[in-house]
């Protein structure tokens, strides 16, 4: 077994300035590609190979190595998704009747959705509809709403708990029988211990049939931390969902753009390591204190383990031809990072990046 915490060599060592790369390459990336989420992926693969290529670009010249691996990247993905579109008919024929029902079911939510959106006040809305369909982070949101990233991450909590609450009572065509049954379900929605002990929940439950029968949705999903997340990684498809989580989740604690894209990027090199060399494992992802705000990431699998960590984490080292970061890279993109690894039984690594602003 063996376990390394190794100095955080710094990417300007190879004269790249990670914040200046992902600015530039947005700039390249948005104006191209209208899905905020698909643009994040690529800004994030376009960084993972611009910092995999390492040495093999001169000194100074990894601005314009970015700019036209991203447009490959973005050129790659339009006929990857022309392909998909002239081959759409090939699955009419045989799904027809689940479409038409999908379809109605599908209309059916996006009409209980609008309708409950429009339930909310009018800032919680504007701040819902910035920060999950336009992609604005909570940093941005506040200097317009002149509040600080942090209030913004609560008032988006709030707002997800009321927005879960109403979506619930017109899909499921009901109004609360008292104004206590609101309260009740939105405690419940945003896992707001104290609130319930006030509300006496658990009484109420046992009183109210239309609250034990909308409620249920609700204490399944807190039953789960929302400050904590647990992704299988078994395929590709589950690193596109790690990256997205970790995003998301840096994003609701007040990271900027550009530092919930490195973690991203380093997360997405950690699980590509597990989906190649171990096949499963997983990563659990979670927000941290230390009298600041930090992501922790804990990727462990099962697979065959590193037998020279130090041999590892040297740059440039690897045991396959990929343009991938790997380790090195990764142990860059963060302020923590650490691996521990016994051969034939598996590898953990655990690697925490920290908000620069010392309160939210």
């Amino acid at each position: 077994m063996g376990a390394v915490t190794p100095p955080n060599r710094g990417a300007e060592d190879e004269g790249i300035d990670i914040p200046e790369l992902i600015s530039l390459v947005r700039r390249v990336v948005t104006p191209r590609v209208n899905d905020s989420a698909t643009a994040d992926d690529l800004v994030q693969e376009t960084l993972a190979r611009v910092l995999g290529a390492g040495d093999r670009v001169n000194k100074g010249m990894h601005g314009p190595y970015a700019i036209v691996t991203a447009r490959n990247l973005i050129s790659s993905l339009a006929k990857q998704q022309e392909r998909q579109r002239r081959n759409q008919h090939r699955l009419a024929d045989l799904q027809v009747a689940e479409h038409v029902d999908q379809q109605l079911l599908e209309g059916e939510k996006r009409e209980a959705m609008a309708t409950a959106l429009a339930r909310l006040s009018e800032r919680d809305r504007q701040t819902l509809v910035a920060h999950e369909v336009n992609g604005q982070d909570t940093s941005s949101l506040g200097t317009q709403f002149g509040m600080t990233a942090g209030a913004v991450a609560a008032q988006l909590h709030r707002a997800r708990a009321r927005l879960r609450v109403e979506y619930l009572l017109v899909s499921e065509k009901v109004e609360p029988p008292t104004d206590r049954c609101r309260q009740v379900l939105f405690s419940l929605s945003a896992g707001d211990r104290r609130r319930q002990r006030e509300l006496d929940t658990g009484r109420h439950l046992l009183e109210c049939d239309m609250c034990v029968r909308i409620s249920r949705p609700l204490l399944e999903r807190t039953a789960d931390d929302p400050r904590k997340d647990v992704i299988g990684i078994h395929r590709d498809a589950d690193i596109v969902t790690a990256r997205q989580a970790v995003r998301e989740m840096a994003s609701n604690v007040g990271f900027s753009r550009t530092d919930s894209t490195i973690i991203a990027t380093a997360v997405s090199e950690i699980a590509r390591n597990i989906v190649r060399f171990a096949e499963k494992g997983e990563l659990s992802i979670e927000v941290v204190e230390d009298g600041r705000y930090g992501v922790q990431i804990v990727a462990r699998d099962t697979g065959p383990g590193i037998a020279d960590i130090d041999q590892a984490m040297v740059d440039g080292y690897s045991t396959y031809s990929g343009l991938g970061l790997g380790l090195p890279g990764a142990r860059r993109l963060m302020d923590e990072f650490e691996v521990v690894s016994e051969v034939g039984r598996g590898t953990t690594v655990t690697m925490i990046k920290w908000r620069k602003e010392m309160h939210r």
